[in-house]
């Protein structure tokens, strides 16, 4: 029997081991390689060829996001599963825009993220039923979570600068964390302030504690 080949990205070697312990445990699926950031993931792809990749949102540099666009434009192919902390309300349709076809959190059961692997694997979209819901109203009524909240405005980067914001990062801090110019981690604090319509930066800092807050608590 032919098994799925499995690529798993995540910047922490616990959560990689777990994950890799659960789907070897599997008779039809097998790991083909493993990455912590969104470099190393490209070079196994292109080296492993795997039928599924396993990413998560946050990594250095390079988000889960923009990877999956990236892995999408190497490998057409390749099926993504976007495996995560963060609340699937605010990401899970930021995952599919890229090209992903599932979103799971890490704190679902080991069978339902196998369930997961499984639907992704079979050209199928996964989502929990909560998302499926959402998405479903969404189309039926219009707009889209994009136009509906304010945080739904945000671009997929403001928003990776919204969290290490709220984790208490400086500009200088994010600017090497995410490769990017300390000028431009500054253009994505102005564009917040006017997106979330925030008086100045301790309202932003405010905020952005708070959300970062009310995502560890997931």
């Amino acid at each position: 029997m032919k098994k799925l080949k499995v690529l798993l990205v995540d910047d922490h070697a616990v959560v990689r081991g777990g994950l890799a312990q659960l789907i070897k445990s599997e008779p039809d699926l097998t790991i083909c390689g493993e990455a912590a950031s969104a470099e190393e993931a490209v070079e196994v792809l292109v080296k492993a060829k795997p039928d599924l990749a396993i990413v998560d949102i946050t990594l250095g540099g390079v988000n889960g996001i923009e990877l999956t666009k990236n892995l999408k434009a190497i490998q057409p192919r390749l099926h993504v599963l976007v495996l995560s902390m963060h609340d699937e309300t605010h990401y899970a349709e930021r995952a599919l825009r890229a090209g992903a076809r599932g979103y799971v959190m890490k704190r679902e059961a080991g069978d339902q993220i196998v369930k997961a692997i499984r639907t992704v694997a079979a050209g199928e979209v996964y989502v929990s039923e909560r998302v499926h819901k959402t998405i479903l109203h969404q189309y039926l009524h219009g707009g889209t979570a994009k136009e509906n909240s304010p945080i739904g405005r945000l671009s997929d980067r403001e928003l990776e600068v919204l969290n290490l914001l709220g984790q208490g990062l400086s500009s200088k801090d994010i600017a090497e964390r995410l490769h990017l110019s300390p000028k431009t981690v500054d253009s994505h604090r102005t564009h917040l302030k006017e997106k979330l319509k925030l008086a100045g930066a301790p309202e932003l800092i405010r905020f952005a504690f708070e959300w970062a807050s009310s995502q560890e608590l997931l």
